[in-house]
């Protein structure tokens, strides 16, 4: 009988390689050791030998069980890699293909055009020793409003245009809301920190307004701020000409002019000449040939106190830059709704490659 099981052992291992479904596997196994498999039919002899003969077919029975059993779950888990690495070998897309739009008529995928401009803007600002921070999209009044100097009652919450939750509130009563400006982000990022710090704080802000060649309820921002000892305009306006220098690659005519942001004081409005237009006039800068680009100021006492700072000593400067706009600046695009658009087409033209 042992020499019976060890022929039908070398019987499977031969069928075994034939194999190459996991169903056709399955189906040898069953046939081997199944109930009414082939190991079985051979070991129904097995109370007609003696004690000695049992003592010594059982063992060997077993282990042949084991072996077969071992065999299949090897051989089911090579036929299932090799049907993974053909459905990769058959799917398989080479996205380096540069010429695949030729032969295929597919397209390639690019960065958006507000993306490229967001990764250049970091990279200068870290080559300047600031860091880069990130927000939550739904905030509360605390930190979307009243630890910037703006109050239930203050006018500017009117200018906002917030798109408010009817739902629950904070743990301290304060409502909901979409982020309106990427502020909120600056106001974490003091509580986190201890002067003197340097960091920029991009993101997508929410309102709601009608939109129009230069509006749009969902944009972006890049807010930040520098908070130190003796820190003054010039700072502040040194920063932003050698950020937008970077940006177009060439001196920028700029203009500063009194603005009021209940976060900062003094306030200013940085405006640009427009891009677009070269100055003569156009609806993206409504026929003035400026486009308001970035408000900037001297960080208000009262946001630094809310922020967990000492005004009585320290001070620093913070800017909030439209990345849509500067977009639109940088390319020549004449209508902001082109950035949300979705269409293929216009994203392919800022391709890197």
């Amino acid at each position: 009988m042992i020499s019976q099981l060890e022929s039908l052992y070398q019987n499977f291992l031969e069928e075994l390689k034939t194999q190459k479904t996991q169903a056709e596997i399955l189906n040898l196994k069953a046939d081997y050791i199944g109930k009414s498999g082939k190991i079985s039919e051979v070991l129904k002899n097995l109370k007609n030998l003696s004690v000695e003969e049992k003592k010594e077919v059982g063992p060997k029975a077993n282990k042949i069980k084991d072996d077969i059993a071992n065999d299949i779950a090897n051989k089911l888990q090579a036929v299932e890699i090799e049907e993974i690495n053909q459905k990769l070998a058959d799917n398989k897309i080479d996205i380096g293909l540069r010429e695949s739009v030729k032969t295929t008529g597919s397209r390639h995928g690019g960065f958006h055009p507000r993306t490229l401009i967001r990764q250049e803007i970091e990279d200068i600002f870290l080559s300047m020793g600031f860091d880069v921070l990130d927000g939550p999209h739904i905030e509360d009044e605390f930190h979307n409003f009243e630890a910037l100097n703006i109050p239930g009652d203050h006018p500017a919450r009117d200018m906002q245009d917030t798109f408010w939750f009817k739902d629950e509130s904070s743990p301290e009563g304060k409502k909901h809301l979409l982020r309106t400006h990427t502020s909120t982000i600056q106001v974490r990022g003091m509580l986190s920190r201890k002067p003197p710090f340097r960091f920029i704080a991009p993101g997508t802000v929410f309102r709601c307004e009608r939109t129009d060649a230069s509006h749009e309820m969902v944009f972006q921002q890049l807010e930040g701020m520098m908070v130190g000892e003796n820190i003054s305009v010039g700072n502040l306006i040194y920063f932003m000409k050698t950020t937008l220098k970077e940006i177009f690659k060439k001196d920028v005519e700029v203009r500063l002019r009194p603005g009021f942001f209940p976060f900062v004081e003094p306030g200013f409005e940085l405006d640009i000449k427009c891009q677009v237009c070269g100055g003569k006039g156009c609806s993206v800068c409504k026929h003035t040939g400026w486009v308001e680009l970035l408000p900037c100021g001297m960080i208000h006492p009262n946001v630094l106190r809310a922020g967990g700072i000492d005004p009585d000593k320290y001070n620093g400067f913070a800017f909030g830059l439209g990345l849509d706009r500067l977009v639109m600046m940088k390319y020549g695009i004449d209508d902001i709704r082109h950035l949300q658009s979705g269409d293929l087409r216009f994203n392919e033209q800022f391709k890197t490659y």
